[in-house]
């Protein structure tokens, strides 16, 4: 297929004013309707810059922030944030609008995976987006982040599962409290697939699928908690299989488990032709799950039953329940965190998270506007940025190095020793993966103090494209096999790293950055003083020593 370079990005706005016919008892637009609102838009989005029909893939975990109600506007806006061989991603942003009050809040935050499907046997070859903004850009360097996070997440559930199996097998002397059974939970609903369910190839719409599956779920629900269940959150949409016009759909959902004033409910769904009907041979397109909270009249949430389970399926359920909970409080967690707060617990479960965390928080400080450059000795520029309290340190220098050499040694922090005489010791503690490491390292007393000590987690990324830069990221961890010690003033680093461009087949550039902490503020302060030249020393270290390297 003959390449057309970078197309415009695939942007798409949605107004609606929400009426009655869209909305559930209480005057609510309903969700399943704003799911199928949400999945349009954001189709189209995908065919705008795919040229070609596309079908919905999966969405990620979906938050419901804010109700709209009748009368008020909501608007979806959706762009293509990246595009790989045959899929993209969309982002999707929706808002809510009250005409009256003007006032605008902000109801979901999605991103959403759509596959280009050609018409015939041919095949297609999405074309990159073209980038317009520095949002633009910093949206088109966490995506490739984001798809690392849907590939992991079968793998990071199989992991918490297999924590809580290893607790033992209580299915048989597992014992709730007052906890009742969920059998009568158990929702069963069948769908003909008909033209308007379906685009103009006939495959059925993915947002369509979303309101059947959200509609079962919610009586499901109900049956628990004996009141009008709210949906809060969807947990990752993934679709298996294709549906088409003329397909019976058949949802079956089930209370899996409850948390005090939320329930998780599952929904299997399955899919069969005309044959396929009568010889009750199903396929499988889908299994989501879905939270809801119970409220009363006024609103206010109400404490739910615990359940019991009594079979062994049952106790899978449950236990995958919990999986999913943990991996739903650890996004909430970390990926919307600011990266000025404590260092984070470290655990196994949370590894893919914690790495994205990592790299998002180096990339986001990369792409800030407004850096200023306050020195610019021996060919090495010195830049900060100020927001707010927050101070950050860049520090940029060309390198006669390849720039995947330098990736490789500066990616290994037991070769820091070399260069930088801010450390004084460092050692692996663990090598989860062949992208990320935890290090623990000793450096220097300051006048008046201990010798200070980190643990850090070291994340490195490979450009997915020669225009993108080699990343490797670094921030403070919390490691229960490491506490501090009273030898040690235990110090953290908030955000750190380095990203390495590549100018030729011979050189790169290197640039180093830092949000200040009280670690690092008297060499800084020295260095804004004059008094001391640590920064620049330092950079000149690292330059001599990628460069010696490199001539071996």
């Amino acid at each position: 297929m003959e390449g057309r370079g970078a197309v415009e990005r695939g942007d798409v706005c949605m107004c609606q004013t929400v009426f009655p016919s869209h909305a559930d008892h209480r005057g609510e637009l309903s969700p399943g309707q704003l799911l199928k609102w949400m999945d349009a838009t954001a189709c189209l989005a995908a065919e705008k810059h795919a040229g070609v029909s596309c079908v919905t893939a999966s969405m990620d975990d979906i938050q419901f922030e804010e109700a709209a109600r009748v009368g008020q506007i909501i608007t979806i806006k959706t762009k293509v944030n990246r595009a790989f061989k045959t899929s993209m991603e969309v982002g999707i942003k929706v808002m809510v609008q009250d005409v009256l009050t003007n006032v605008e809040k902000i109801v979901s935050v999605a991103y959403a995976t759509y596959i280009a499907k050609p018409v015939g046997a041919g095949k297609i070859e999405l074309e990159p987006v073209k980038l317009l903004s520095t949002e633009d850009h910093l949206e088109h360097s966490l995506a490739i982040e984001r798809r690392r996070i849907r590939l992991g997440y079968e793998q990071v559930f199989q992991n918490l599962t297999h924590e809580s199996n290893k607790e033992g097998d209580y299915c048989d002397t597992f014992e709730e409290k007052d906890g009742i059974s969920t059998d009568l939970t158990h929702v069963q609903s069948i769908e003909l697939i008909q033209p308007p369910h379906a685009n103009h190839h006939g495959n059925a719409f993915g947002g369509q699928i979303m309101a059947w599956v959200e509609k079962v779920a919610s009586i499901s629900a109900s049956r628990l908690c004996h009141s009008y269940p709210v949906l809060k959150s969807v947990s990752m949409f993934k679709f298996w299989g294709p549906s088409v016009v003329g397909d019976r759909l058949v949802f079956n959902a089930i209370v899996n488990n409850t948390f005090q004033n939320s329930v998780e409910v599952g929904v299997h769904v399955e899919a069969y032709n005309c044959e396929e009907w009568i010889k009750s041979q199903a396929r499988h397109i889908n299994s989501a799950f879905l939270i809801f909270n119970a409220v009363n009249d006024s609103g206010e949430l109400l404490t739910l039953p615990r359940i019991k389970p009594t079979t062994q399926d049952g106790m899978r359920r449950y236990r995958g329940a919990i999986a999913r909970r943990r991996i739903q409080l650890i996004r909430k967690c970390i990926l919307s965190a600011k990266v000025d707060k404590p260092s984070d617990l470290w655990e196994k479960s949370n590894q893919a998270y914690m790495s994205y965390s990592n790299i998002a928080a180096l990339t986001c400080l990369a792409a800030k506007p407004g850096w200023e450059v306050t020195s610019a000795v021996n060919d090495i520029k010195i830049w900060t940025h100020e927001e707010g309290e927050m101070l950050s340190l860049k520090v940029e220098m060309q390198v006669k190095i390849p720039s995947h050499l330098a990736f490789c040694l500066l990616s290994d922090f037991t070769l820091r020793l070399q260069w930088d005489k801010h450390f004084l010791t460092c050692k692996v503690l663990q090598a989860t993966d062949e992208d990320d490491k935890i290090y623990y390292v000793t450096s220097p007393p300051m006048t008046g103090h201990k010798p200070r000590d980190f643990v850090i987690l070291v994340s490195q990324r490979q450009p997915f494209k020669p225009s993108e830069p080699y990343i490797v990221a670094v921030k403070s961890v919390t490691l229960a096999s490491m506490p501090p010690s009273s030898e040690y003033w235990r110090s953290e680093i908030l955000c750190a790293g380095f990203h390495i461009y590549s100018d030729s087949d011979s050189s790169c550039t290197v640039c180093y950055f830092n949000q200040v902490t009280s670690a690092v503020t008297p060499y800084f302060a020295a260095n804004l003083a004059g008094s001391s030249k640590s920064i620049e020393d330092t950079a000149l270290e690292c330059r001599k020593f990628l460069e010696m390297n490199n001539s071996k």
